[in-house]
């Protein structure tokens, strides 16, 4: 019998209808036979194939989805004039810089710079270097905020936020020095026990035109404290130059000392703090992290007002709890750290995202959203808006995340005009 045996019949077999006996099959049945097993085993091979390839294309999708979304996500582009180019509006003020947080100006024109590891430079005429004790550069903590008193040009003050290390573990705290005659003295601390951690420090300090300071912290990897309001952590603070409470605080009457320095709670990790034209306060904060990333937040900061973390994120609602305004969604990452205010527009650094954010106020609370520079210069962390009416941002491609360049870190100028259409 051939292999055809179990289809064909035996050479010495005929079929005939009438006299049903069997014949065997003519060339031309062996060559169409032969040639639909063939046609059916390459489309089978074909289909499973085509699900292998289906299967991993999924499953590669899946484990990159955010690197995929943020190579298609490209809202709005920065886009030069014809006959401009990059370096023609964006100039270096400062390089070699070690993971810079902040930057202050000076009434000389000189600039103060925060560097996570624990120094503060001073840059421009009087170039110095102030070592601040006690820092402990540790993940994302180390030396970070820094502001100016509003009335600096007659009392010389600086403040600082920065980790330390204590018997308790990781705590964050706000000190205060007099910066004159190119050296820091008479320091006091505003605040301590604010709880610290390897991630999720806060970090951002700035005054309000009410003349307190305002204070970001993080959750210090810990989300309950953020619905805690018995806890310094996951909150923005506000409190007077001095350190202690406004009475108009919306937690004073607790009875806590922690919770009277609360001005709003349910943060996860807030880095970004400005206020707009029309006065009211604003700030970015850092979603979730790890596999699943996503849902950063720009945030209008009202006095009292419980932010959501951990319960709501995104879009959620839940009563008693506010909504971000704008948000990154489940596969785009911005990470945001400082923000500014220009023109009526927002303007934050992404970290992660690697990118400068520009969120312009749209009616009462809409926000429109547009990327400047993507993956220009590295991971962006501080903007700030000079004196000059520039803005100035700090890479942060030496914190260990980042992909260096030559030079890194670096303080870039950037003419906002740019941003404008013609």
């Amino acid at each position: 019998m051939t292999k055809f045996g179990k289809i064909f019949p035996t050479s010495d077999e005929r079929v005939d209808e009438n006299t049903r006996t069997r014949r065997p099959p003519s060339p031309a049945d062996r060559r169409s036979a032969l040639g639909s097993e063939v046609a059916t085993k390459g489309l089978i091979s074909f289909i499973f194939l085509l699900g292998i390839v289906i299967l991993l294309t999924i499953v590669t999708a899946f484990f990159f989805r955010d690197r995929i979304f943020r190579v298609f996500y490209e809202p709005t582009i920065t886009r030069v004039q014809e006959g401009g180019s990059k370096e023609s509006i964006t100039e270096i003020i400062a390089d070699n810089l070690q993971i810079p947080w902040e930057i202050a100006f000076l009434p000389d024109g000189d600039l103060l710079v925060t560097e996570r590891s624990g120094t503060l430079k001073r840059i421009g005429k009087e170039g110095r270097v102030y070592t601040i004790e006690g820092v402990k550069h540790v993940g994302e903590g180390g030396l970070l905020g820094m502001a100016l008193h509003p009335r600096f040009r007659d009392n010389r003050l600086v403040y600082l936020y920065l980790t330390t290390a204590t018997g308790n573990g990781l705590k964050n705290r706000v000190e205060r020095y007099r910066l004159e005659d190119n050296r820091l003295s008479e320091k006091k601390v505003i605040i301590d026990n604010i709880p610290g951690a390897a991630y999720h420090d806060g970090g951002r300090i700035a005054f309000g035109g009410d003349g307190y300071l305002y204070i970001t912290t993080g959750d210090a990897s810990n989300a309950e404290f953020a619905q805690n309001i018995d806890s310094l952590a996951g909150k923005i603070l506000r409190l007077k130059d001095d350190g202690s409470v406004p009475d108009d605080n919306p937690f004073t009457s607790t009875g806590s000392a922690q919770a009277a320095a609360v001005y709003s709670y349910g943060h996860r990790n807030s880095q970004g703090l400005v206020w707009d034209d029309r006065g009211r306060l604003w700030a970015t904060e850092h979603g979730r992290s790890g596999i699943l990333s996503g849902f950063d937040e720009l945030n209008l900061i009202e006095k009292g007002k419980n932010y959501g973390w951990p319960i709501i994120e995104g879009d959620e609602k839940k009563e008693g709890m506010e909504t971000p305004l704008a948000q990154s969604g489940p596969d785009e990452t911005w990470a945001p750290s400082s923000i500014a205010f220009w023109n009526g527009s927002f303007f934050f650094g992404g970290l992660r995202g690697e990118s400068l954010y520009e969120a312009k106020i749209i009616g009462e609370k809409q926000i429109s959203l547009k990327v400047h520079f993507r993956k220009e210069f590295g991971r962006i962390r501080a903007v700030v808006l000079g004196p000059d009416g520039f803005l100035y941002i700090t890479t942060s491609n030496t914190d260990g995340r980042g992909n260096p360049k030559v030079n890194d870190d670096k303080i870039i100028r950037l003419n906002p005009l740019i941003f404008r259409e013609p």
